[in-house]
């Protein structure tokens, strides 16, 4: 019963795909409803006036899209009852699907780890059913067909999906490609803009060279067994050079799609351009596929782990979520400003990983199962408040037509019900108690203050730099989204388009934020209903569970015991919710207590106007100077004299660039490189038809001797 929930998820989604492309065969359905009713009149006239009304161009494209968006939100409730149940019954349901190779049928597992991504993915494809009528209604039909979009939506979702059920190499690569292509397609979607073309190419760039990577990796490990089915992987009896090798392997091909730094430059290039909803999937629900897949090569196909291993992923995660956070501060493009924020969090995962890995190693599974519980917490966490985050952009844009924050201001007073939902995004991802992002990250820290267990030196000294580093990005992250929110909905008007801006009128896409933010405050009010859930997944993944005094219930969380630290989400509530009170009630019964609206002090100058706000790079200017090596700055400063009135005044034009060196160091001098071979490899291209079966017969002529 409950991989027939899975199923219906994939199925529900592959159908919303294919239901999309009826948006181009209005005519063809009309003409076969007519022959119907003539070939079987209704008794009912009124009955064929309603089938034809609805038939109707505009009728029909607003129904199409309903149905369309209603089978994902069926899709991701079926995937969260599928999740859930897997998770609570805690079984592991194997099953085989007649296609594939002739000697390899597709083999279905469907376990705790698969059920807990099946939960995220649902959650994030629910949000976007209601979402997703109002926001593609902008779209101009004939310049972006709905067709496409629907039918790539739908086939992503499924990829997704399919990646989690997937338990032979061959099945996991298919759906890993079907994942990615399809996206390439929804990023491409508003192909008119070359931009949005060369973002398009970058990612599939990326995906391409990270599946190949996969592919090799799962080579290595079927080398040393005699099957391609994750049984036959997990029997593989391997060198620790051979593992070594398969772990580097998984980890650029994974980190590829999950965007750690160096090779996360797609991100800031493919979320800014895609359509709002399929960011908030890529960036919310597809990076977490990334993270399944190497979860489920290091600690399942694997047979041990390395503590080394977790050295590389404690440095790549640190160098992430320092790195990501610090690009975010620097961004005015609020999407692209998300993007890099998506980069600082899954370095977080990463780093916490690394010291499961680490503690595994050195013989503390308990302590590798906290690890592991606040990694795969955070990994929930990031795909709320994420797709929070981008589903509340997407209306930002829809409303105001911009995404540079800089152009926007003061659109809590025209955006009411957009900004509260906006700000506890915010706040949950900043990490401030009384939210979900606040309990991952805490119990992140406390994974690694536990270093003290460890013998080696090397791990004694850089833990501490690690947990150093973390609780940096964490006080950048909440300084990141005080710009964003005080930049975008405080101050003054800084455009038309933001003036103008007004509340969404299709409250569904309200709705799925609404249900995000709400969840965000749920869990992080309750986090022992979802670390219950998680501490199952570590129990049959790494065969160790937090003990029950450990994880405490719903009232505390004592990741290690209560001696060392506990956090109370509820207490920590109703202190806040008395010291509201009683500061509202002083403030009704003391009569010396006026409030007064009044104007700012405006330096003397009188005459404020919203030029004279701060703006994304006045206020992040302290932090670029601290951080200057981090980035390739070109800052300009022009006067131009022509219309000043005298020749001590002149208006002054700033301009600010900010780089990532990743593409001047790393990506440019591959991409000379490339090209230099091709130059090379072109003189062989003589066009000489005679040569090129010399070229053949030679090749042939080595294989022979090779089998020989």
């Amino acid at each position: 019963m409950i991989i027939v929930l899975a199923y219906c998820a994939v199925l529900l989604s592959l159908a919303s795909g294919f239901v999309a492309l009826l948006m181009n065969q209005r005519s063809i359905l009309l003409k076969f409803s007519r022959s119907w009713f003539k070939k079987y009149p209704p008794g009912d006239a009124q009955y064929a006036r309603l089938i034809n009304s609805n038939l109707k161009e505009r009728r029909f494209s607003h129904l199409l899209r309903l149905a369309v968006f209603a089978l994902l939100g069926l899709s991701g409730l079926f995937a969260i009852l599928a999740g859930i149940s897997v998770l609570i019954s805690k079984e592991i349901i194997t099953d085989q699907i007649g296609l594939g190779l002739p000697w390899l049928s597709w083999h279905v597992r469907f376990d705790s780890l698969s059920g807990f991504f099946f939960l995220i993915v649902g959650i994030a494809v629910g949000a976007v059913g209601f979402y997703g009528p109002g926001y593609v209604h902008a779209y101009a039909e004939k310049q972006h067909p709905f067709a496409a979009l629907g039918l790539f939506t739908g086939l992503f979702v499924s990829g997704m999906l399919l990646v989690l059920l997937a338990d032979d190499a061959f099945f996991f690569m298919i759906a890993w490609e079907l994942m990615s292509v399809a996206s390439y397609f929804l990023v491409a979607f508003q192909h008119e803009n070359p931009a949005n073309r060369r973002a398009a190419f970058l990612y599939l760039l990326m995906a391409e060279v990270g599946a190949l990577a996969i592919i090799l990796s799962f080579g290595v490990l079927a080398s040393f067994t005699d099957g391609f089915t994750f049984d036959a992987l997990r029997e593989a009896k391997l060198s620790t050079t051979w593992a070594s090798i398969a772990f580097a392997l998984a980890l650029l091909g994974f980190g590829m799609k999950a965007g750690i730094v160096p090779v996360h430059v797609w991100l800031p290039e493919a979320h800014p351009v895609a359509p709002s909803h399929i960011s908030a999937l890529m960036s919310g629900v597809m990076l977490k596929i990334a993270l399944y897949g190497l979860i489920r090569f290091c600690f399942d196909l694997l047979a041990e782990v390395l503590w080394q291993w977790g050295v590389v992923l404690l440095i790549a995660g640190t160098v992430s979520a320092l790195g990501g956070i610090l690009y975010a501060l620097m961004q005015t493009n609020l999407k692209r400003l998300l993007a890099y924020s998506s980069v600082e969090n899954i370095g977080i995962i990463f780093m916490v990983m690394g010291l499961t890995m680490i503690f595994m190693a050195n013989g503390q599974p308990q302590l590798a199962a906290l690890g592991f519980l606040a990694a795969l917490l955070h990994a929930f966490n990031h795909a709320l408040f994420k797709n929070l985050l981008f589903l509340g952009a997407g209306i930002i844009q829809h409303q105001t037509h911009e995404l540079n924050i800089d152009m926007m201001g003061g659109l809590i007073k025209r955006m009411p019900q957009t900004s509260m939902l906006f700000l506890i995004g915010c706040m949950s991802i900043s990490g401030l108690p009384l939210f979900n992002g606040f309990v991952s990250e805490w119990l992140s820290f406390q994974t690694a203050l536990q270093v003290d267990v460890l013998d080696n030196g090397v791990l004694r000294s850089l833990i501490p730099v690690a947990a150093a580093a973390l609780a940096l990005t964490a006080a950048l992250a909440s300084a990141c989204f005080v710009k964003v929110f005080g930049m975008m909905f405080l101050g003054r008007s800084r455009s038309r388009n933001s003036d103008k801006a007004h509340e969404v009128k299709d409250k569904g896409m309200l709705a799925g934020p609404g249900l995000l933010a709400g969840l965000c405050f749920l869990f992080g009010i309750f986090p022992g209903v979802i670390i219950s859930l998680i501490n199952d997944v570590a129990a049959q993944l790494l065969g160790q569970a937090l003990p029950n005094d450990s994880a405490l219930g719903w009232l505390w969380l004592a990741p290690v015991s209560a001696e060392h630290a506990s956090y109370s989400p509820p207490l920590v509530l109703i202190g806040a919710l008395i010291a509201v009170g009683i500061s509202v009630w002083y403030l009704q019964r003391n009569p010396a207590t006026v409030m007064r609206r009044a104007e700012p002090w405006d330096c003397g100058f009188g005459g404020l106007t919203p030029r004279m706000q701060y703006n994304c790079n006045a206020f992040s200017m302290p932090i670029r100077r601290i951080f200057a090596k981090v980035w390739i700055i070109d800052e300009q400063i022009d006067k131009d004299m022509q219309g000043a009135m005298n020749q001590n005044t002149a208006a002054i034009r700033y301009q600010l660039q900010v780089q990532d060196h990743s593409w001047p160091r790393l990506y440019q001098p591959i991409e000379h490189g490339v090209n230099k071979l091709a130059k090379l490899v072109g003189r062989i291209q003589t066009g000489n038809i005679r040569v090129y079966l010399g070229y053949s017969f030679v090749t042939l002529i080595i294989m022979l001797w090779v089998i020989s």
